[in-house]
């Protein structure tokens, strides 16, 4: 069930309120958490049934290791350590094998010449925010940083429908105060106000403006064969904007949701392009993802406690990682050794104390950003060196119709249709440079939410993005981070 769709908007989001607040003025609270948690496994389970018992399984897991890890067990004899690593392990064999199986036997076939048939498994949904979701629950667990959480609070924690599906990567500490207090038990009608216009600004960045840069984005990569110049670099903006507004777009519809419901998702976004060097857009893109990355595997590794060689190392080693955790792909791989690289330089540059107009740093980093996605979105390495070679020697073909006008650059230029290889029309780099400007200048979402007022301006803003949003969802879309 998608969030940009009738059903979740008229029928699953109001239904789950209002049930949900019936029960807990009823005093009837365990009912009302279970039937939330109810509600998150159908809001799963719409997708593809069959894959139920795979996340239960998996919570059921998780929450037996955790709690004899926090020794709340206090039979369990095992050494806490090799517990972890036990854990640790079954969630990684369990995403590995539905999300890397087939990859693996790709790759072994290509080297060792072998006719090993693929699986062609279906990627359960969420696998992949779920399972580090719960490796962190895990490890928190060994560290004693957890309090004794009942199953219906911890599977409340895991399954709670706004975040479950994509994010935000949500922490226990933060998630489970919320679920038990008792302010949270009553509508909070500022709550509400706030959470259905993030919402309406959410469906409105993702059906309104993701979706139209979509069109051009696919057809540049996966239909056309040769890109001129323009439509090259009209093909990788698009998909940098498309990528963008549909996951901030996601966060801000899961945020505004779960806000119905008195409980506040961490931010997720912090306007990423307008970032000024690498590291400050991985402070501000996907922040849960960084903060997990951080947290979870750089500072194990040894973070930058063991020399700069080392650090180095840590900082390409957790980006590969990364890469490798959005896709089985040598594509993905390639995008997170690119940002693991660049981080590195960063580091590098910043010890020689070296620094460079905010403007130059500016255009450096959305540039590196911009071709580094190309590589991200690419099916195969020949789609991205498709894109690439277009933005880069492509020829200039001009529309036909400036052929007067320009006529002094005749001999430096092709005239023809415009933007042809990706369907594009008049309207498209205008739209990718108003688009540009908004994400430079504007506030971001977070921003208008803490700058909110409670008065008939925001409600009609709020009204008129969710009206010209509901006339735009007949169009046929997903989310990107569903496939991740």
């Amino acid at each position: 069930m998608l969030f940009n769709s009738y059903g979740f908007i008229f029928l699953f989001l109001p239904l789950s309120f209002f049930v949900y607040f019936y029960l807990l003025e009823k005093r009837l609270i365990t009912g009302a958490k279970g039937f939330l948690v109810f509600s998150s496994l159908f809001f799963y389970s719409w997708w593809n049934i069959s894959y139920l018992p795979l996340i239960l399984t998996s919570m059921l897991f998780n929450y037996v290791i955790g709690n004899s890890l926090n020794e709340n067990f206090k039979k369990v004899q095992l050494h806490k350590k090799a517990l972890l690593s036990f854990g640790i392990m079954a969630n990684l064999l369990l995403l590995g094998y539905f999300k890397y199986m087939d990859f693996f036997i790709e790759n072994f076939n290509l080297v060792f010449d072998g006719s090993i048939p693929l699986l062609h498994l279906a990627l359960p949904l969420a696998i992949s925010f779920f399972t580090f979701q719960q490796i962190a629950y895990l490890v928190d667990s060994y560290r004693g940083e957890t309090a004794e959480y009942d199953f219906l609070n911890y599977a409340l924690f895991v399954t709670f429908f706004p975040q479950l599906i994509a994010g935000p990567i949500v922490h226990h500490k933060e998630m489970m105060p919320q679920f038990a207090s008792k302010w949270n038990l009553v509508k909070n009608y500022k709550n509400i106000a706030t959470g259905l216009f993030i919402f309406s600004l959410g469906l409105f960045k993702k059906v309104a403006i993701a979706d139209y840069f979509a069109t051009f984005a696919t057809n540049g990569f996966d239909h056309a064969e040769v890109l001129n110049f323009l439509e090259a670099w009209a093909t990788s903006l698009s998909y940098t904007f498309q990528l963008y507004f549909d996951f901030s777009g996601y966060t801000d519809m899961a945020i505004g949701a779960a806000l119905l419901f008195n409980i506040k998702l961490p931010i997720n976004f912090n306007s990423p392009y307008k970032a000024l060097d690498i590291q400050d857009f991985w402070r501000r893109w996907h922040i849960t993802l960084s903060r997990f990355l951080r947290d979870y595997i750089y500072i194990p590794l040894g973070g930058n406690r063991k020399g700069a060689f080392r650090t180095y190392n840590n900082l390409l080693a957790t980006f590969i990682l990364g890469g490798i955790w959005h896709g089985a792909g040598w594509t993905f791989v390639f995008w997170g050794f690119l940002h693991g690289m660049a981080l590195v330089i960063h580091r590098f540059w910043k010890q020689l104390g070296f620094t460079m107009p905010k403007l130059l740093a500016w255009f450096i980093t959305f540039n590196f950003i911009n071709i580094a996605w190309v590589f991200f979105r690419a099916r195969e390495f020949d789609d991205a060196i498709k894109v690439l070679t277009g933005m880069f020697t492509g020829d200039i073909v001009m529309n036909y119709r400036w052929y007067d006008q320009l006529g002094f650059l005749h001999d430096k230029m092709a005239f023809g249709a415009w933007l042809q290889a990706i369907n594009g029309d008049k309207y498209t780099l205008w739209a990718i440079l108003a688009v540009f400007i908004l994400t430079l200048i504007s506030k971001n979402s977070m921003q208008h939410a803490t700058a909110m007022k409670y008065n008939r301006s925001y409600l009609l803003v709020g009204s008129l993005l969710l009206t010209f949003s509901l006339l735009k969802m007949h169009q046929v879309s997903e989310f990107l981070y569903f496939n991740f």
